[in-house]
């Protein structure tokens, strides 16, 4: 039987020439044979968004050793749609997003474009896995983080996640990590995220901008106290949206 080393599939919001997928790339490229499908511009903020009237176009721009890394136009979650119908030669091992320039926590994942790529491979069974690094810097530095991607991506290589179960790992932006927390997701809450400016010819527009507020800073079991506190966040996610602690009290009412 040929012994085919794992396919790891890589997407992001940030565009294929991102510092933060390169840097992945080069962290994870030893553990099997990588295919990049990203957009050809950043698209942070484009959540679960995918194209429905616009054409897709797909381009190859690079080809080496075990990587290929091709551009696509549409949405991170089009990237992976596209890489799965048009570019694997077979079904990957795993889905990483990232990674990401900025953090991905709290309510932040529900806008997230990194991950949109990750719960899109897991709606396809997929081992998932977004990494998102909290500095918005094109320069960000992700050397610090290779331990940490390394570790994860070799975990969930050999031993898989729950069926319609992510991760989402968020790492704070400090010169070292204090360790790692499995935690949950904060509550928060984005205010004042529109800004209205007048343009010198004479109409208005908006910047889409806001502040964040976490609604719970005293709860030490969260993605938001980890990361503040120096701590690697990891939390499990998962694409079942139902509310099961619910479930009975409504099936008593309407049942």
């Amino acid at each position: 039987m040929e012994n085919r080393r794992p396919l790891l599939l890589i997407s992001n919001d940030d565009g294929y020439q991102a510092k933060g997928i390169r840097c992945l790339i080069d962290m994870v490229r030893r553990f099997g044979d990588i295919i990049v499908c990203a957009p050809d511009s950043g698209r942070s903020g484009a959540s679960r968004a995918f194209s429905a009237t616009t054409p897709l176009t797909l381009h190859c721009v690079e080809k080496s050793e075990g990587v290929e890394v091709w551009s696509c136009n549409g949405t991170p979650v089009d990237c992976v749609k596209m890489a799965l119908s048009e570019i694997v030669p077979r079904r990957p091992d795993m889905v990483i997003g990232g990674i990401n320039h900025g953090d991905n926590a709290s309510v932040n994942a529900h806008y997230s474009g990194t991950m949109g790529v990750t719960m899109e491979g897991c709606m396809k069974y997929i081992p998932s896995v977004a990494f998102s690094l909290c500095d918005h810097r094109s320069d960000a530095d992700f050397e610090p983080l290779r331990p940490y991607v390394e570790r994860i991506t070799c975990r969930v290589l050999a031993d898989g996640l729950p069926r319609g179960v992510c991760l989402n790992v968020n790492f704070p932006l400090t010169e070292c990590f204090k360790g790692v927390r499995v935690c949950r997701m904060a509550y928060g809450t984005w205010s004042h995220e529109v800004t209205r400016c007048h343009h010198p010819r004479g109409y208005d527009y908006w910047w889409m901008v806001g502040h964040y507020e976490n609604d719970e800073p005293e709860a030490d079991d969260t993605d938001n106290w980890a990361l503040s506190h120096g701590y690697v966040a990891i939390t499990p996610t998962t694409i079942d949206v139902t509310a099961h602690e619910f479930l009975d009290r409504m099936r008593k009412e309407f049942v």
